[in-house]
């Protein structure tokens, strides 16, 4: 019987634990023994503070994980899987649009200088080698027997006659003799002027080419008022030519003259109009159409290259 006894009390785990504490001997031991106190921690003991460092310090480290976990999915997302060998350098060519321009219209001013002549051109000296012009390739230049007063003055007097690719006659430059004319009262309209630099008549006036029209006003009867207006149903009478710059003021009154004095005599230069057909133009607007036209600009060259040396 005792032998059972011991066999199930062999089995009890908290007689036979030695880590099981007595109860009675540790009463004995607390009543029996001096009492002593100490703020120490036994040796192996964790205080408090250290325990706070420690779960500051977990948290950290558990913050900084998080935080390399989410960078790594960020960074997996945006640029694929970060094992992947890079790709191969691609060269990106862009092109810039130029700003949008606004054009403003254009405007068509009546012509004050003539488009310069054709690159191939020829020039033609009168015999006394004073006065010069150039004319377009293609065109022709002869010579005739100007108007002359005494056999001295006749072989300085030459016409230059200028015809087209086509021989038809264009203009006329006239060199070396003075001719008289009359003048009368015009209302005039100047509807193109320029400057002819290479030619200042023998007093210093500067000449200019110019593209007018005239209407002629009535002759006045002794006592009667000169007229100022022309008299209905007068007809234009174009011309084209170079004279003295004060015929193209708006101020001009008289017909004037083409005739320049130089110090060899006179000049004259004029394109030629049909003679038949009176007026030139039908209308002052086809007159001014003309003028855009490339006969006008090969003709206001010529007039415009004369000079006298």
């Amino acid at each position: 019987m005792d032998q059972i006894k011991n066999m199930i009390s062999a089995t009890d785990p908290v007689r036979n634990d030695p880590s099981t504490p007595d109860g009675e001997a540790a009463l004995r031991r607390m009543l029996s023994e001096p009492a002593a106190f100490s703020d120490r921690l036994p040796a192996g003991a964790t205080s408090l503070e250290e325990r706070r460092l420690r779960r500051a310090r977990l948290a950290g480290v558990i913050t900084l994980a998080a935080a390399a976990v989410t960078a790594g999915v960020l960074a997996a997302t945006n640029l694929g899987p970060l094992a992947s060998a890079p790709g191969p350098a691609t060269t990106v060519t862009g092109s810039i649009s130029p700003a949008p321009t606004t054009t403003a219209p254009r405007t068509t001013a009546p012509p004050t200088t003539a488009p310069p002549l054709a690159a191939s051109v020829q020039t033609f000296v009168f015999p006394d080698g004073h006065l010069s012009f150039a004319y377009p390739e293609g065109w022709s230049v002869r010579t005739e027997q100007g108007p002359y007063l005494s056999e001295e003055a006749k072989a300085g007097s030459v016409v230059a006659v200028v015809a087209d690719d086509s021989g038809s006659e264009v203009a006329r430059v006239l060199s070396g003799m003075y001719g008289d004319g009359a003048a009368g009262s015009v209302k005039r309209t100047v509807l193109d002027h320029t400057p002819v630099p290479g030619i200042t008549d023998a007093s210093g006036n500067p000449a200019e080419f110019g593209f007018a029209a005239d209407q002629i006003l009535p002759v006045s009867y002794p006592g009667m008022p000169a007229p100022t207006e022309p008299a209905d149903g007068t007809a234009l009478y174009y011309f084209m030519d170079v004279r003295l710059a004060q015929e193209f003021l708006p101020t001009q009154a008289t017909s004037g003259t083409n005739q320049i004095r130089l110090p060899n005599g006179v000049m004259s230069a004029y394109a030629v109009f049909d003679l038949e057909k009176q007026p030139a133009f039908a209308t002052p607007d086809a007159a001014r159409d003309w003028m855009a036209s490339e006969r006008y600009a090969q003709l206001k060259a010529l007039l415009l290259s004369l000079r006298y040396s």
